[in-house]
């Protein structure tokens, strides 16, 4: 009868896993992945309904979803649901095991009042620490935490849209945050949502989370980064369709965070589609942490500065980066960007691009070793580190036009080195095809175009 019994128990275990273990995904790429875990929540609902909240785009249900959260969490996890219908909420803040689950037809509307974003949370500015305006869906130092189903994510933007012009007051801030960071100022000292700083929140910014599954929903604008993944260890972001085009509109930013699959995702940005950081100078070498281990696979980007930015952040290092099989069926400024500049330091290596097809591009590839944007008058340099690039790969890529192929600007006291082009072909070259300097060892093989223009 024992055994009977545990037979039945091991069928049931096989055929219904139980909540609380993880499903395994297996990713392919051209350097060691270990399969990514995705958690399996526990089968328990918690509807925003039930704790209060009523449908209306006037009427503000964040206490409903703090409550519906807190719950959900205590219970050991499962979905919060919010239901068809549009929903106003200031910010959002995820617990441990907790899923929070957009029903098809939902809508979250973000109210754009600033001070319903205080108290400051920590979080980062382009790869400084720092204490700012709550991320409007924020997670920090979670395990087991989602945000799934069909539903949209859709912020209210008019008073946004306001700070997005940088005016002094937004200068001064950003220069005494980079002069803190300089000079290792502790982090909770570095209070920005104060006066006009104007440091405008992410969308969606998880620092310090393991496991994260971001599956299914839309995005339409964002005050910031849309997607920032901070210092996370493990995660999926499948099947979103995400639309911002705001100032800084990055699409999905993946900082100091390691063992990621990012699939199946529609882009249509302000800024980068796809960007890989690692930090900012010295912060990021206090926190010591690269990011690695990233694939980015069967996505399609409409519109953005670039399919796949690797920095400018950069200085806790990348590594082992392999996108392929994606489409750009419009255009955008660079396909495959690398981009550092002397204050950096760390590394970026072995980083892989394959199987792409876009329209028309700037630079199919381009790397650039001084790029510092308006932080070049802003800040002086206060240490001088040159980043290493070794490995850089370009393989099959169909473009219908580009400016130029590839033009590689590497650093004279530390050349890139290991730069690999293999069939690529450009329908039409409009100024040049190829510029090369301080790199070592560039392969270019089956590198072909129909037409250059005299």
């Amino acid at each position: 009868m024992k055994k009977v019994l545990s037979t039945l128990v091991l069928l049931v275990i096989f055929l219904f896993p139980l909540w609380g273990q993880y499903k395994y995904v297996k990713v392919s790429a051209p350097f060691p992945m270990k399969p990514i875990k995705e958690f399996i929540y526990p089968s328990k609902d918690f509807s925003i309904v039930d704790y209060g909240a009523v449908e209306g785009a006037k009427i503000d249900v964040t206490d409903a979803i703090e409550k519906a959260i807190v719950a959900c969490n205590r219970a050991g996890g499962g979905r919060i649901i919010v239901p068809e219908g549009e929903w106003l909420t200031g910010p959002i803040h995820l617990r441990d095991n907790v899923n929070l689950y957009l029903a098809e037809n939902a809508i979250l509307r973000f109210i754009d009042t600033p001070s319903r974003y205080l108290p400051a949370v920590m979080t980062s500015w382009e790869g400084m620490e720092c204490y700012n305006y709550s991320p409007l869906i924020y997670a920090v130092e979670c395990e087991n935490v989602a945000i799934t189903g069909s539903g949209m994510l859709s912020p209210k933007m008019d008073h946004w849209k306001k700070w997005f012009a940088c005016p002094q007051p937004h200068l001064d801030a950003l220069r005494k945050l980079y002069r803190m960071a300089s000079k290792d100022i502790p982090v909770e000292k570095r209070q920005m949502a104060v006066g006009e700083n104007h440091l405008r929140p992410h969308l969606i910014h998880f620092n310090r989370c393991k496991n994260v599954l971001l599956d299914g929903f839309m995005i339409r604008e964002s005050p910031f980064w849309t997607i920032h993944l901070y210092m996370c260890e493990g995660g999926i972001v499948r099947n979103l369709d995400v639309k911002a085009h705001g100032h800084n509109n990055d699409g999905i930013d993946l900082e100091m965070s390691r063992n990621f699959l990012v699939e199946n995702c529609t882009f249509d940005q302000g800024d980068d589609a796809v960007v890989i950081k690692a930090g900012r100078n010295r912060d990021a070498w206090r926190l010591n942490t690269p990011t690695e281990n990233v694939v980015i696979r069967n996505c399609n980007i409409l519109e953005g500065h670039t399919l796949l930015g690797i920095g400018s952040e950069i200085s806790g290092g990348i590594r082992n980066v392999y996108m392929h099989d994606c489409e750009v069926p419009k255009s955008v400024r660079r396909l495959f960007f690398v981009k550092t500049n002397h204050r950096r330091g760390a590394f970026v290596e072995n980083i892989h691009m394959e199987n792409i097809k876009t329209g028309h591009v700037q630079r199919v590839l381009e790397i650039d070793t001084d790029v510092l944007y308006q932080w070049r008058e802003l800040v002086p340099t206060y240490e001088e580190r040159i980043t290493r690039i070794d490995g850089i790969y370009l393989k099959n890529v169909i473009c219908e036009s580009a400016d130029a192929i590839y033009e590689l600007k590497g650093d004279a006291k530390l050349p890139v080195r290991n730069v690999v082009i293999k069939d690529v072909h450009v329908d039409k070259v409009n100024d040049f095809v190829k510029k090369v300097h301080n790199v070592k060892n560039v392969k270019e093989d089956n590198v072909t175009y129909g037409s250059l223009r005299e």
